[in-house]
């Protein structure tokens, strides 16, 4: 496509300014070009980058046990991201023993559909497997699986409800979660009790199972504590994702590390588990971007929420450009000549009307949809 919006607003290099926005193909051009359509009283701002998401799993498995339709659950995880403005969206696959849609057959499946449908899907998926690193009897299994499907970015889980372990204490939803899992309750607790006498073992090892992989992303998830971010930093896991506290945080900052935070979390101005609230990191600067977490609308919701405090030039880039940079993706993140022409367009009501990925419309409704295919 090759078309120019004129008299329109947009967030450029330098802040909100109004002009014009040419798309040339995949990219934005500095040149108009093609058509010119009546712009005004739109907005312009570069599409969201969601660092993790596992949004699609109400897709993937709208009730429990519908579990194989992953086709459609992808077809329809890619409208619900585009009608978000989200343009690329990591997809957050759990490896777990948690089992069912988190275990790791499913993830095998999730993988798969992704290679293979991966280049023809309106927006821009990248896989991401977040491993249980305590299942250690499954490290190969999953070094092969990163190895198989290409993944770029690795999380390391640890969801085992150590307290309640370490008191002797039998866990909460023990039953559901062995019923899930195809285990006996008996069964689920010794794997539990396993892993959690095993922590200290796998953490010593763990680095060595990292270095396999010198160009995948690794982050840690739920640090609680400065140690805990130096111990993940020394062995080459440079994202914290969701910490527990300012502390975590603030270590990861000081380290140069990238600190992950959750949209949900800003939207509710605290977390649901009782951990620090998102909007104070991110206004003490102890946020380098924000992500959908479970619900893919709240990523644009805390964005515009935020725009509103500290203005769209600082809330933005926790969205678009700062994400792009985490990943690697130096081609995407701003409206600017020569990158991918991934953008949103919004009414005065701040309605998203249009997601355009790579210069082609992934979503499209409303008064500029009239506009742009008149």
């Amino acid at each position: 496509m090759h078309f120019t919006l004129s008299n329109v607003t947009y967030l450029g290099a330098t802040g909100r300014q109004v002009g014009h926005m040419a798309v040339a193909g995949h990219v934005f051009s500095e040149r108009t070009t093609g058509r010119s359509i009546d712009a005004s009283g739109y907005t312009i701002l570069p599409g969201l980058i969601d660092l993790h998401g596992d949004g699609f799993e109400h897709h993937m498995a709208p009730r429990r046990g519908a579990v194989k339709d992953l086709h459609n659950g992808l077809r329809a995880t890619c409208s619900e991201l585009a009608v978000n403005g989200i343009t690329t969206a990591v997809m957050a696959q759990f490896y777990s023993w948690e089992g069912g849609m988190r275990g790791p057959d499913f993830a095998s499946d999730v993988f798969a559909i992704l290679r293979d449908q991966r280049a023809h899907t309106p927006v821009d998926i990248i896989p991401q497997l977040r491993f249980e690193y305590l299942m250690r009897d499954d490290w190969d299994r999953a070094a092969a699986m990163i190895r198989e499907f290409d993944i770029p970015y690795v999380v390391l889980n640890d969801h085992v409800p150590h307290e309640a372990l370490a008191k002797g204490k039998k866990p909460p939803r023990l039953t559901g979660q062995a019923l899930k899992a195809k285990r006996s309750p008996e069964a689920h607790l010794a794997l539990l009790q396993q892993m959690h006498e095993g922590q200290e073992a796998a953490l010593h090892n763990l680095p060595n199972w990292i270095a396999q992989f010198p160009k995948v992303l690794f982050a840690s998830h739920d640090d609680a504590t400065k140690s805990q971010r130096h111990q993940f930093s020394q062995m080459g896991v440079k994202i914290a994702e969701f910490p527990e506290t300012q502390e975590a945080a603030g270590a990861a900052i000081d380290l140069g590390e990238a600190v992950i935070l959750g949209a949900p979390n800003v939207m509710r101005r605290s977390s649901h588990k009782g951990n620090v609230s998102a909007r104070d990191l991110v206004m003490q600067n102890l946020c380098t971007a924000l992500a959908s977490d479970y619900h893919y609308p709240s990523l644009l919701q805390a964005a515009l929420q935020l725009s509103t405090e500290i203005g769209f030039e600082n809330a933005w880039p926790l969205v678009s450009s700062n994400p792009a940079s985490v990943l690697g993706l130096n081609d995407r993140g701003s409206v600017s000549a020569g990158q991918r022409a991934d953008f949103m367009v919004l009414n005065a009501d701040m309605q998203i009307e249009a997601t355009f990925s790579n210069g082609r419309p992934a979503y499209l409704t409303g008064e500029f949809a009239a506009r742009l295919l008149a």
